[in-house]
């Protein structure tokens, strides 16, 4: 830790400025959520409410694809993988792309997430859809599985025993099969 800044990366004379109560190191030490808090609460003008509008703008959608933990100056390369791909699904959501079409590829977004969060990306997934996009999920989760418009099933085994598509179809087709997927996914359309 530096001596001179106390791990804040700044100089004395740039903390003692205040915006809300806040140096820029406070600041960058919020969570998304919080900063959404924080910028949600009324401000002092009309124009400040509208800056605050548009911070809670772009930060809504890491919130929405359970990013809300995050700290916003957290440096990019301490982000999972899965974290990583939901970060640029962010820029979709927030209807800054201005087109729809887009093939979006993720390869085990759900890796680490807890349940709720799973249901929040199933939400951003169908909400990505609806815009006129294409998602191609690599995904092992029953619960994106079930949930998926088409399933391509790899198999019969893992590694070199697999690779070859041994079923393809809705999930109730695959759920029909005899293969190793169709028999957790019976369990989990049943369930």
């Amino acid at each position: 830790t530096c001596p001179d800044c106390n791990g804040r990366r700044y100089k004395a004379s740039t903390l003692d400025f205040h915006y809300c109560g806040k140096s820029i190191a406070d600041v960058l030490d919020l969570t998304v959520d919080e900063a959404i808090t924080f910028y949600s609460e009324p401000a002092e003008s009309a124009a400040f409410t509208k800056r605050h509008q548009a911070i809670v703008r772009i930060l809504a959608p890491l919130s929405e694809v359970g990013l809300g933990y995050i700290r916003l100056g957290q440096p990019l390369n301490t982000l999972s993988g899965g974290e990583s791909q939901r970060l640029k699904l962010c820029q979709l959501l927030s209807g800054n792309e201005g087109m729809s079409g887009n093939l979006l590829i993720l390869d085990e977004p759900t890796t680490g997430l807890h349940f709720s969060d799973i249901e929040r990306l199933l939400g951003v997934f169908q909400k990505l859809v609806d815009a006129g996009h294409s998602l191609l999920v690599i995904e092992h989760n029953l619960d994106v599985i079930k949930s998926a418009d088409w399933i391509l099933d790899l198999g019969p085994e893992a590694g070199a025993n697999g690779g070859k598509l041994v079923g393809d179809g809705s999930p109730e087709d695959i759920a029909k099969l005899d293969t190793v997927t169709a028999e957790f996914l019976r369990r989990a359309l049943n369930g």
